[in-house]
């Protein structure tokens, strides 16, 4: 079954012009990573999500740099970020989360590397449809796709809430536990240090009857 033009218009204009790259990475202690896009064309939009999901205090170092190790943007101890920028030069762009603060702390993080072509795709018109139709239909359909992006934020800021709250959850649970061991030592150790107490007063009472 063959689609009419107007329909396979509408699939092209629905597909954004996207190049996306979704990924969670697991950084170890004092470890740093890097990850790199390209971009084909100069003043392309590159969209920059990360978030800490867990370990250590939920905080990364990160960088961003351009062709020829041009400086982009950095932070030191973010939770996490979102951004974007445009891509003044043709070519490598690399990431980098740098965890080298931490000794022991494993952390996961999860980030989105996006390149986007602002050039929008010119939908065809089909027979009897007039322009202004046309033009209405392609600013509705932007329209949302840009509350689809924004959904999309969402869902991924409650996903890192959520885990965030899970670990501290699971860390409290652990300090109760510590805590109610150490409450029933205490609890023992009074025992027997009472039980040796009277003892020693009842050997002592009976020395003095002898």
């Amino acid at each position: 079954m063959q689609l009419p033009l107007f329909s396979c218009g509408l699939l092209a204009l629905l597909a954004a012009q996207v190049s996306a790259t979704a990924l969670t990475y697991k950084l170890h202690a004092n470890e740093k990573a890097c990850f790199y896009t390209a971009t084909n064309n100069k003043d392309e939009k590159i969209a920059f999500y990360f978030a800490v999901q867990s370990g250590g205090s939920f905080d990364i170092d990160y960088e961003v740099t351009g062709p020829n190790g041009k400086f982009v943007m950095d932070g030191q101890k973010e939770r996490q970020g979102d951004f974007v920028f445009t891509a003044r030069e043709v070519g490598e762009y690399k990431f980098c989360f740098n965890n080298e603060m931490s000794t022991f702390a494993e952390k996961f993080v999860d980030f989105e590397i996006a390149v986007e072509n602002e050039a929008r795709v010119t939908l065809p018109s089909k027979q009897g449809t007039s322009p202004e139709q046309t033009s209405a239909l392609e600013e509705s359909l932007f329209k949302l796709s840009g509350q689809l992006s924004t959904i999309t934020r969402n869902q991924k800021y409650f996903r890192t809430r959520e885990n965030r709250n899970f670990s501290t959850v699971r860390s409290t649970e652990q300090r109760i536990i510590n805590f109610s061991l150490i409450q029933i030592l205490l609890v023992i150790a009074m025992g027997a240090l009472q039980v040796f107490i009277v003892r020693f007063f009842f050997q002592g009472a009976r020395k003095g009857y002898v």
